[in-house]
């Protein structure tokens, strides 16, 4: 057959041997946000594995941007010089190295998931999250001070020299992190942005940060390559962020030289009623490639190689970004093209496996 799934994809001068995309997912094993070994190893096997783009974990653009103290940063040269093996591996291997720029916001100072991921007290060595208003994430968070106009542009240009650092580092695209209920998220939604000031109230305004870092960040990276961006396309609750200003929002990013919209949903309160299922969130990706006319990214419980396929066959998307498969199975991509008779190279040390 003739796969969709496993034809090129092209964004700017960045091409991608496939469409099949390692997602987000933090690792919680950075030290002062430097990355190691885990790190290599993790990500170079995902590479190896066929995968055409791999996107780095969440990472800090500022230490107090952290979801937990183990999280990556990006804030000075010391985690440029850590990721530089990192992004040189990947390439080597014939994959395309990207990183999710982020900052926690409300959701920010928790112990990692295996520590039961409780929010970490000032006395416990936390600090205190930032966020658009005084509202935690739950009743038992940090409750997070409210920005002021200086907190706003120090975290726009830490963005911006994150973006910069990234591209010393290696990495030929950038995600920015504007969904799961973290900062920039919550900035749009209206759940959690109560502001009376220009940063919150009506559509407009709730973009105003989001947009300001999308364009702090285009200014800094080349022009010849991709920005991506991961938006929640709902909070899934009555009068939060939905798909209609997802559409709107998606307009105006690629306006400003956003060049793919990664639709996720949900994460801005923690019982929110979600209908997960296998590809819940395709229709999000479909409904924004349509009407906002940019290339988007399916992502949620994708797990067969036939399902990716139709995704991209029947144009629902222009990638798959996949997670837990891939904590699963690092050579998903490899093992995706025998079930679908697709004969792609495998490394040469691992060619004795191939049939």
């Amino acid at each position: 057959m003739v796969s969709k799934l496993f034809s090129p994809f092209r964004l700017r001068d960045c091409e991608c041997r496939n469409r099949i995309f390692v997602s987000p997912m933090c690792q919680y094993s950075a030290d002062d946000g430097v990355a190691n070994h885990w790190h290599l190893v993790h990500y170079g096997s995902r590479a190896t594995g066929g995968a055409g783009l791999i996107i780095i974990e969440a990472t800090a653009v500022m230490p107090e941007g952290r979801i937990s103290p183990a999280d990556l940063g990006l804030w000075n040269d010391h985690h440029v010089d850590a990721l530089k093996p990192i992004t040189e591996f990947i390439k080597s291997q014939g994959c395309v190295p990207a990183i999710q720029l982020a900052h926690a916001g409300r959701k920010s100072c928790t112990d990692s998931p295996w520590l039961g991921g409780k929010p970490i007290s000032p006395t416990e060595g936390g600090w205190q999250p930032l966020a658009p208003s005084t509202l935690p994430f739950t009743e038992v968070h940090t409750e997070p001070r409210s920005m002021s106009m200086q907190d706003i542009d120090n975290v726009v240009t830490a963005f911006s020299t994150a973006a910069q650092r990234a591209r010393e580092a290696g990495f030929d695209v950038i995600e920015i992190h504007m969904a799961h209920g973290y900062l920039l998220h919550e900035f749009l939604s209206p759940i959690s942005n109560q502001r009376e000031d220009e940063y919150g109230g009506s559509f407009d305004n709730r973009i105003r940060l989001p947009l300001r870092v999308v364009q702090a960040v285009r200014e800094v990276w080349s022009e010849h390559l991709p920005v991506f961006v991961r938006i929640s396309a709902t909070d899934w609750i009555e009068d939060g962020w939905d798909l209609e200003q997802s559409v709107k929002l998606a307009t105006m990013l690629k306006d400003n030289g956003v060049d793919l919209i990664d639709c996720s949903s949900g994460g801005l309160v923690a019982d929110a009623p979600i209908p997960a299922g296998p590809g819940y969130q395709t229709p999000f990706a479909r409904t924004i490639r349509r009407e906002a006319n940019i290339a988007t990214g399916a992502v949620g419980i994708i797990t067969e190689a036939a399902q990716a396929e139709q995704i991209i066959a029947t144009g629902l998307a222009d990638v798959v970004i996949m997670g837990r498969q891939f904590l699963r199975d690092p050579y998903w991509p490899l093992h995706a093209a025998q079930q679908l008779h697709i004969d792609i190279p495998w490394p040469n040390q691992y060619r004795l496996a191939k049939r």
